[in-house]
């Protein structure tokens, strides 16, 4: 009897969130869950193509066959990638009949790493660091400044199909905040790269974004030209030369 209730109540609550716009599903929650929709849902085909196949063969080599189902990330990347930038439902139902697992076992690892994508995002997505750090540093404002200025909401993609902007969490440069990466999945099954953007201002980003649309390529790293990489602005000013050894101990006098 509980178990019933339980049941029905779960699928009321599927059919509110079935009522809500996908566009409004712009924060963490949109992570969460699954939802089927015209252009990702299982019954939708999906296969690797001839040449990703391959590619396939050889990822699956590198494992024992007793444990194909360590391939799962790899071959997650690649669907990503043969797929414009994000998986669909159908894709990872694809990749655990390859490593024959439960597609539940693929769904936990695409769910857990915030790098799969399993809605639609631009050619250049564009992630904005929202830790401590970058926070304190205005990574709310460049995100603002992003939105509006593409005319979009957070994971939506522009009309384009060029961009999109969302959230990643710590990119590990802190002592560069605030920074932003660019997901570059204008290559296709090529391969994407991910380009680390630090030091950023609100102009900065605006620059960096109309760089792209013209198909150039910003220099990556530190955008404060008064920086070299980490280092500080304007230059060292200690540790300007060879660091004097230790003294030796006289081993002879103990």
């Amino acid at each position: 009897m509980l178990g019933r209730l339980a049941a029905q109540r779960l699928r009321e609550i599927r059919q509110v969130f079935c009522q809500i716009p996908q566009a409004s599903r712009s924060f963490s929650t949109a992570l969460n869950y699954h939802i089927d929709s015209p252009d990702n849902n299982p019954d939708l085909p999906w296969e690797f193509s001839a040449a990703n196949k391959e590619k396939v063969k050889e990822i699956i080599s590198h494992y024992p066959s007793n444990y194909k189902q360590s391939a799962v990330i790899p071959l997650l990347d690649l669907a990503q990638q043969q797929h414009g930038g994000w998986l669909p439902v159908s894709a990872m139902n694809a990749v655990a009949k390859i490593i024959e697992v439960a597609p539940i076992r693929v769904y936990e690892v695409a769910t857990f790493y915030s790098m799969f994508n399993r809605t639609k995002v631009g050619k250049y997505h564009l992630l904005v660091c929202g830790t401590t750090p970058c926070m304190i540093r205005g990574s709310r404002e460049i995100e603002d400044t992003l939105l509006e200025h593409l005319g979009v909401k957070r994971n939506e993609v522009t009309k384009d199909g060029l961009f999109s902007v969302g959230e990643m969490e710590c990119m590990g440069c802190c002592v560069n905040a605030p920074m932003i990466t660019v997901a570059d999945y204008s290559n296709g099954s090529e391969g994407y790269t991910y380009n680390y953007y630090e030091d950023v201002t609100p102009k900065r980003v605006v620059e960096i974004v109309e760089a792209l649309r013209r198909g150039e390529k910003p220099p990556r790293g530190t955008q404060n030209p008064k920086r070299t990489n980490s280092g500080p602005e304007g230059g060292n000013k200690t540790l300007l030369s060879e660091p004097k050894p230790p003294p030796c101990r006289d081993l002879d006098a103990c």
